[in-house]
């Protein structure tokens, strides 16, 4: 090799540096900062994306138990349940198939059903929320 090609290869070495292990523990911890600060604010997100999903869940079994009332003056018992939207429960003459399939919450629990509900109101109908027990301050109905 020739002196110009050994100080030219000299040059390009000294040039390509490493980075050193405090500028590596330096970006870790910016990492880490930006990760703690951003991931608490999608996890709400995905909250309220369930709840809100819950909540439309609701309304929507809400439209198809009225018409179930409507078509047989009454609404289902508590036994009868909300498989009532989906399969007939004891023959009624006016049924109709108001739901293709009951949903589960976005938790994977099943709707709670009451009738009569609770004060003066014809069902209680609710999700459970992310804990799957009644109660606890996370209910949706």
């Amino acid at each position: 090799m020739s002196h110009s090609r050994l100080h030219r290869a000299s040059r390009l070495r000294k040039s390509v540096k490493g980075f050193t292990l405090i500028e590596l523990l330096l970006v870790l911890v910016i990492l880490a900062i930006l990760a703690a600060v951003i991931v608490p604010k999608f996890t709400g997100r995905t909250l309220q994306a369930q709840q809100s999903a819950a909540k439309q869940d609701i309304s929507s079994l809400k439209v198809a138990l009225s018409l179930y009332e409507q078509d047989n003056g009454q609404f289902p018992t508590t036994q009868q349940g909300l498989h009532a939207l989906v399969d007939n429960p004891s023959a009624l003459p006016n049924w109709k198939r108001y739901i293709d399939k009951l949903p589960k919450d976005p938790w994977g629990h099943d709707y709670i059903y009451r009738a009569p509900g609770s004060g003066n109101r014809d069902f209680d109908l609710l999700s459970c929320g992310p804990d799957g027990q009644e109660g606890g301050g996370d209910d949706i109905d």
